[in-house]
């Protein structure tokens, strides 16, 4: 029978809810839940694709000694066994957890809790450090505790909505979508941008400032001082109920408005618009996200915006306030049981001894870590240089995702003990593993998450565990037991759930800011049907708050909140050998190091290979053409990219995408440039602002390849592999040309016994060969001294179709449709598979709008996450009509 599960988005930390759906077959499928009050039903491409996230390819089910698949008892034993040891001869610092946004609250409090309160060191972080730590930062400064005060119906209340270091749009798709609601029902709502990049989130503002990197800080800093001189600043607010303000604008106004302008990159005309905007714009909402965390002074940036909304009294009121936009789907979580090296349980400092006295007696444990752990670019120092001898990683890969990644590498492969657990067996990382343990995967969890907004939802199982794979908690617990330590026979995730709930609101009577005390009863048949709530739910009391700081208490000794003064320093990261600044980010369609979305052939379709953005004054005077192939390099490594050539990118500096690793890729780990510098205070990595020398990559001859199965080993200089419908798709650059494609192709591909043979040649150098089982496609090659210039998502789609006819086997080789067929061109619209061609002759039959488009070719039609995109192909067609 049918059966319908509600759950929780894997992904970004929106938190949208899921409904899944599993047939009497076992076929899943998604939708959005209409009920869940973050998403209303929406969902971005990346949610709407989950269902094809499921397969077994790649999966981790049994438990392994040096690849060796052994029973869990000795794979535990062992885990212990090393842990033990370590502890005994060397300390409990010369152990470590690195753990993850995507683990689920259950998986995280219990990891905690042994490191922390049985182990008794504090060497547990989490690649949420990469993502929001100065935020966590920037709130415990100015109000005591890491609170976001708003919530997303602030989106929709807001007059100004400003978006600093956020491409909304293609990370954050569904708060986009809502934004985008908002302002076609209310026109007046006006949307400032603020990033050195125009993004695609930027076609939907009304103001972008095209600022340097690491500007933020003089920018804001810059406001202060302008807003203090005018009507905005509420002095009565400020007197009342913060402490420290005239030392910030002493800080803020260190800087003239020229000062300013030179920092930032901005004209004072720019300047003076968004500041006077702001200050005539009572209901505002700034919106950061990573451009703003992922820097080393972006504690700072956080306290330099959170000063403009303290000055104003501008926040937890409906429409107004800081909102923090979190990247993973729980790092909230995280951060509620204390998942950061340097937090404990709670949201309780470790630095307190009063709070860690109050948390050891709740865990009745025989220890408590009395300082902060290794953050996460310390803890792999330690790693390299020996002080950490057994480390155990779960649910993230970082030796693709941390900066100096490949001096990370090399550290975990000379760990002296790597425990693993993961649900792929193929990653980066894994391969470094002693010991791999498989994971549940979503799906298969069954827990709770946090969202932006504070809103605890649910994510729950509706597939059964696949091999031996098994909870993260369940293998921490496990190990704990092992160890001789009591308080982990758990056994269900409900009872770690309450036992959390229960430590939140364990002698804090409104003293701590996290309180789900409320839910610390909680029956398993309730947790199993427990709907969406924002905490703080404190017991004896409704559900239903929803901001914070609106009675102007805050959670400092005096109640008050701490202006902090911070003062533009910006560093200039590029040389004379490295002219470039690097950003990096994330796309629309991919997600982290792509351990589930290149599995997708739909997420793959949209931007299929990894790429460099540059300008094209930039690109000409380096002489990278159209769709070249670059190289990027500066002390700490290299790596070859698809040159993607865009007036989006300022001149002067590139943007490259965070996911692709040493499965999908020959060469573009890009996290292995960036310099392993950290925010002084948050410990938080700069990912965003880092020197580079571009230059064209040595590449002389290139190829392209759609082919039914993926090959085992690629031989080539350059190679980029994505799933597609049918099979695979491939990219080649290769440093000479080949000297026989048919045997290359066939070695490379596994096709030494089998494969009908057709060729043809355009010259000596440009060459075309299809590969044939009967009627069907088993490998198309395609390869020229240039970029290969075919029908890419037209000769992708042949690997599915039977090809009866010699004439159809040999328009293969042509490498793009027939007169009486359309090339739909590249693909702009995920869900639908449309592409870029069909929108464009959508168009010329009349469609104009969005809506007239999406109705034709239903594009745009499901999550959403194209509608940008779409309209800035219809403008570039209306515009072009009009010359």
């Amino acid at each position: 029978m049918e059966r319908e599960v509600k759950t929780t988005c894997p992904y970004c930390g929106v938190g949208c809810g899921v409904i899944a759906t599993v047939d009497d077959s076992g076929a899943v499928t998604v939708r959005g839940d209409t009920d869940h009050p973050a998403n209303f039903g929406r969902l971005c491409s990346k949610g709407s694709a989950l269902a094809e996230t499921l397969s077994m390819d790649g999966r981790a089910l049994h438990p392994e000694i040096h690849g060796t698949s052994v029973r869990w008892g000795e794979a535990l034993d062992l885990v212990a066994s090393k842990f033990r040891d370590t502890i005994a001869e060397h300390g409990p610092d010369s152990v470590a957890f690195y753990v993850s946004g995507q683990c689920l609250t259950e998986d995280y409090y219990v990891a905690n809790k042994l490191m922390k309160g049985f182990i008794g060191s504090a060497n547990i972080d989490t690649n949420s450090r990469l993502c929001m730590a100065s935020s966590v930062a920037g709130h415990r400064r100015a109000f005591g505790s890491d609170t976001v005060p708003g919530c997303y119906e602030d989106l929709e209340l807001a007059e100004l909505i400003v978006l600093v270091g956020s491409n909304l749009a293609w990370c954050h798709p569904v708060l986009n979508q809502r934004i985008q609601a908002a302002k076609q029902s209310r026109p007046d709502l006006k949307i400032v941008t603020i990033d050195p990049r125009r993004s695609v989130s930027a076609d939907l503002a009304d103001m972008h400032l095209m600022i340097k990197s690491d500007g933020d800080v003089a920018l804001f800093n810059g406001l202060l001082a302008h807003l203090a001189g005018s009507s905005a600043f509420d002095q009565g607010y400020v007197s009342a109920h913060t402490i420290g303000f005239q030392e910030a604008l002493g800080a803020a106004q260190a800087r003239s408005l020229s000062d300013i302008s030179a920092e930032t990159g901005l004209s004072i005309a720019e300047l003076l618009a968004f500041y006077g905007l702001f200050e005539t714009t009572e209901k505002v909402v700034t919106c950061y996200s990573q451009g703003v965390n992922q820097s080393s002074i972006g504690s700072d940036k956080v306290n330099a915006i959170i000063n403009c909304h303290l000055a104003t009294g501008r926040i937890g009121r409906p429409g107004m306030g800081p909102f923090s936009l979190t990247g993973q789907p729980n790092a909230m979580g995280g951060r509620e049981v204390g998942g950061l090296a340097n937090m404990l349980a709670a949201h309780m400092n470790i630095e307190d001894e009063a709070a860690r006295d109050r948390v050891q007696r709740f865990w009745i444990s025989p220890t408590i870590a009395a300082r902060p752990g290794l953050k996460a670019v310390e803890m792999f120092e330690a790693v390299a240089d020996g002080r950490i001898k057994a480390l155990w990683i779960m649910a993230t890969n970082p030796v693709v995702s941390m900066p100096d990644a490949n001096r990370v590498r090399e550290a975990i492969r000379n760990c002296p003990f790597v425990v693993v657990s993961d649900i792929q067996k193929n990653t980066d990382t894994a391969a470094f593993a002693h010991v791999l343990l498989p994971a549940a995967g979503w799906g298969e969890k069954d827990g709770t998450v946090t969202n932006s907004e504070r809103r605890i939802s649910r994510q729950r199982n509706f597939l059964d565990l696949p091999g031996e794979a098994r909870p993260d908690w369940w293998q921490m617990a496990e190990v704990a037991k092992r160890l001789g330590f009591n308080g982990f026979d758990y056994r269900s995730p409900v009872e770690i759930f309450v036992e959390h709930a229960a430590l939140s609101g364990f002698e804090n009577d409104g003293a701590r800011d996290f309180d789900i005390g409320a839910k610390a009863q909680i029956s398993p048949d309730a947790f199993e049907a427990m709907t969406p709530f924002q905490w703080p739910h404190r017991e004896g009391t409704p559900e239903g708050a929803t901001r914070f700081f609106a009675n102007g208490e805050f959670y400092t000794p005096d109640r008050k909140a701490r202006f902090i003064p911070v003062r533009s320093e910006r560093e200039e990261r590029t040389s004379k050998d490295t002219p470039f600044i690097l950003n990096t980010g994330r796309i629309r369609d991919q997600w982290h190091t792509m351990t589930r979305t290149g599995k997708a052939a739909r997420l793959s379709s949209h931007l299929a290979e990894p790429f460099v953005e540059i300008n094209p004054a930039d690109a000409t005077e380096l002489l990278i053409g159209k769709a070249g192939l670059v190289r990027l390099e500066n002390a700490f490594g290299s790596v070859v990219l698809r040159a993607l050539i865009t007036e989006r990118q300022p001149r002067g500096s590139v943007f490259v995408p965070m996911h692709w690793n040493d499965e999908y890729s020959a060469n573009a780990r890009v996290d292995a440039l960036l310099a392993p510098r950290t925010d002084p205070v948050s410990g938080q990595p700069a990912l965003k602002n880092v020197g580079v020398k571009v230059s064209p990559a040595d590449i002389t001859y290139y190829g392209f390849a759609v082919v039914a199965s993926r090959p085992e080993r690629l031989n080539a200089p350059y190679w980029a592999i994505a799933k597609a419908e049918a099979g695979w798709r491939v990219e080649f650059g290769f440093d000479k040309p080949l000297d026989d494609i048919e045997a290359w192709c066939r070695g490379t591909f596994g096709l030494w016994d089998h494969g009908e043979h057709l060729a043809y040649a355009d010259g000596p150098t440009q060459q075309r060969h299809g590969f044939f089982d009967g009627e069907r496609l088993l490998l198309a090659f395609y390869a020229a001294p240039e970029p290969v210039g075919v029908s890419r998502d037209w000769a992708v789609k042949q690997l599915g179709l039977r090809l009866e006819t010699m004439r159809a086997r040999v328009a293969v080789l042509a490498g793009r449709p027939g007169a009486n067929q359309m090339d739909p061109g590249a693909t702009v619209c995920s869900c639908f598979s449309v592409g870029v061609n069909q929108i464009v002759g959508a168009v010329a039959g009349g469609c104009h709008t969005v809506e007239a488009v999406g109705k034709q070719l239903n594009a745009g039609t499901n999550c959403g996450s194209c509608r940008l995109e779409i309209k800035g192909v219809i403008d570039g067609c209306l515009r072009q009509a009009a010359e």
